[in-house]
């Protein structure tokens, strides 16, 4: 695999990359999500009960989380301009077959079909991030993609909702399937790999660090001790579970909260649905640049990368007060916070990068996402079962449970904010020095 490394990129080309990881970023969750807004419809027409549309929700988890570890070991063998357009083009297809089938049992293996190939995505980005932006830069950088799922969906809630209701459930899926096959020749069409616009910057010699030898991936399986015996990397592990939590019931359950529980009308509960996600997007983007500013600013990483997480996993159990509120202002203020507090803590990725050794970012960054995808599985089935008999207050009691069990995490496990070393990234870093001193060497003679 490649040691991951920051090499002297142009302001203008970061930030055309990361516009695409956003926009990818709006493409899968809008392809996560459209079930949601579908459910009522689709449980009309096919006669579904709530724990059988738990279970269809639940269903892109499965293969989803158990995809996350070979995924993230994909990522760091395959490069990511040939990966990112396959697996849109793939779960794309998916979603619109999706639209075609008239059965449960169809429509979770669809579900299914879409986890196993959204899988690597997010271990994509982030390794996109850790190679095209410094580790000041990276908060920044990770609340910008990450906020795609925010602002993307609370834009994309009242135009799926308006889609659905001219086109049906059906052209929901064919629609939004159509636009992430389009999106996958953009992406391939505007993607660079790093290496490849380095030569185009200019004749200069790279930097030290660039000049560091570079190692290939190699699929090992020994480092998944490392992976799976760190408390430290259990430590995010099990916060990123419990932010999952809070988050997989607004792309599932959300709209059906609003509409059975709460007696609001399709579209307006696709207005509606949009308020919270707005103040994710606004969560995130302030943790982002929040923090990246602290670290600027001198201040430690425990400081600087924990506490909007901490604040944020609080904040997030504020949904229980849904419970004890009849106005549907009151009900949305509530709700708002809560994922306010989700987009605030949603910043958790750059603790991957933070702890994860040299050569493991992917790995790491699949066992982060499979652990969180572990919550996609388990959440929507448990709420779908809490709530069978329509009252949603046990399944806020659950989300906020979370909220304060993430909170815990971050504070008792994690610890110090430092890199993890292992026996190869020390022997990397001899290779590297020696090379690094063969070449001055070799200058002096």
């Amino acid at each position: 695999m490649k040691q991951e490394q920051v090499t002297p990129h142009q302001p203008k080309q970061k930030f055309a990359v990361l516009a695409l990881i956003f926009c990818s970023v709006v493409i899968n969750y809008m392809d996560r999500t459209n079930i949601s807004v579908a459910a009522q419809a689709i449980s009309a027409d096919l006669d579904i009960s709530k724990l059988e549309m738990g279970m269809i929700f639940s269903a892109f988890a499965w293969t989803y989380s158990i995809m996350q570890i070979p995924g993230g070991m994909v990522v760091d063998a395959i490069k990511i301009r040939v990966l990112y357009p396959f697996i849109l083009v793939a779960w794309s297809l998916a979603t619109i077959v999706q639209g075609m089938v008239s059965s449960l049992a169809a429509l979770i293996g669809c579900r299914m079909a879409i986890g196993f190939f959204e899988a690597p995505s997010y271990p994509a980005n982030n390794k996109i991030v850790t190679q095209w932006f410094k580790e000041q830069e990276r908060a920044s950088a990770i609340a910008v993609y990450t906020s795609g799922q925010f602002i993307g969906l609370a834009f994309l809630m009242p135009v799926l909702a308006v889609i659905q209701e001219y086109f049906g459930w059906r052209g929901l899926f064919y629609v939004s399937g159509a636009i992430g096959i389009i999106w996958a020749g953009i992406w391939y069409w505007l993607y660079k790999e790093p290496a490849e616009t380095e030569k185009t910057l200019s004749d200069k010699p790279l930097s030290k660090q660039s000049q560091k030898p570079v190692q290939q991936a190699v699929i090992n399986w020994s480092n998944l001790k490392v992976a799976f015996t760190s408390r430290k990397l259990w430590g995010i592990y099990i916060g990123q579970f419990c932010l999952g939590g809070t988050l997989i019931f607004f792309l599932t359950w959300f709209p059906t909260y609003l509409a059975e529980y709460r007696g609001l009308s399709d579209i307006n509960t696709g207005f509606l649905a949009a308020i919270p996600f707005l103040c994710a997007f606004a969560g995130v983007l302030v943790s982002g640049f929040v923090s990246d500013w602290l670290v600027r600013k001198g201040i430690s990483n425990e400081v600087a990368r924990k506490a909007p997480i901490i604040i944020g996993l609080l904040l997030s159990s504020c949904v229980i007060f849904a419970n004890y509120v009849d106005s549907t202002a009151w009900m949305t203020f509530f709700l708002s916070v809560t994922f306010f507090g989700n987009g605030l803590a949603s910043i958790n990725w750059v603790f991957v990068s933070l702890l994860a050794p040299k050569h493991m970012v992917g790995l790491v960054g699949g066992c982060f996402n499979f652990i969180g995808g572990l919550s996609a599985v388990i959440v929507p089935i448990a709420i779908g079962y809490l709530a069978q008999d329509g009252d949603f207050k046990p399944a806020l009691m659950l989300i906020a449970a979370l909220g304060m069990c993430g909170l815990c995490s971050y504070l008792f496990l994690v610890g110090k904010v430092e890199q993890i070393t292992v026996p190869s990234d020390m022997e990397l870093d001899s290779a590297a020095e020696l090379v690094e001193a063969s070449i001055i060497e070799g200058k002096s003679k």
